[in-house]
């Protein structure tokens, strides 16, 4: 198998994901878009996965890749339904780019916090396996405020309503985070954007604390991020 993996910043890639497909003998390739990288032909992949980025869906004027993204993702989920998964901000493209909505917040989302999975979370197939609440980190100042048709919601926070969601039978799209190794937190906390709504969120000084609740909770975050990466190989295997 071989994945397409669409990342808008380097240090924002599939993180332990990628130990996952290197034990499975699974290929990808990742596309820089930020750094000017064109998306291949999809034919010769088996699945798309949209990782995360400080940029916002509605900002094709200062980064107009977005637009080719979102024809992408029509195309892979659309036309040929494919199994996707969308994370944070490929979460909010998947929304976007199927005629869904998706705002800025009144405040950000950031910290180590929970997630409860809906009745149809706890019986969707990608989410299969995991406890609700769902203990997670969080790092977003955009939600999906209204779901593309078709569109089914999984799980929810208290501030973000739609914090997954579904189109079709093989496409998710995740707000919270499921990709974080022990580097992370200190790696995101030097982009400007993120320290920012850090800080904002959290207050001056917070990066270390939440590094250290991250490390902390790093055992719970890898098995559950292993259930998903599981149940979405199965899908993409045919199994679900």
């Amino acid at each position: 198998m071989r994945f397409l993996v669409l990342q808008h910043i380097p240090i924002e890639h599939p993180g332990v994901f990628r130990d996952f497909m290197r034990e499975d003998g699974i290929a990808w390739d990742a596309v820089e878009l930020d750094e000017g990288e064109a998306i291949p032909p999809l034919g010769g992949y088996d699945a798309v996965i949209s990782m995360g980025g400080p940029m916002d869906v509605f900002e094709e004027d200062e980064y107009p890749w977005l637009a080719d993204e979102k024809a992408a993702i029509r195309e892979a989920v659309r036309k040929r339904e494919m199994p996707f998964l969308g994370v944070c901000l490929g979460h909010q493209m998947l929304a976007d780019a199927l005629g869904g909505r998706v705002e800025r917040m009144a405040g950000a989302e950031v910290g180590v916090l929970t997630v409860e999975l809906t009745e149809a979370g706890r019986a969707d197939p990608l989410l299969a396996g995991l406890d609700s609440p769902v203990t997670c980190l969080q790092w977003h100042g955009c939600a999906v405020t209204a779901l593309p048709e078709g569109g089914v919601a999984l799980a929810s926070s208290p501030v973000c309503a739609i914090q997954s969601f579904r189109v079709g039978r093989r496409a998710w799209g995740i707000q919270y985070h499921v990709e974080q190794t022990p580097t992370t937190v200190d790696e995101w906390g030097a982009v400007p954007a993120y320290a920012a709504s850090l800080e904002n969120t959290l207050g001056p000084g917070s990066l270390a604390p939440f590094a250290a609740e991250t490390a902390r909770n790093m055992p719970g975050f890898n098995r559950d991020a292993r259930v998903l990466y599981e149940n979405f190989v199965g899908v993409v295997r045919g199994r679900g």
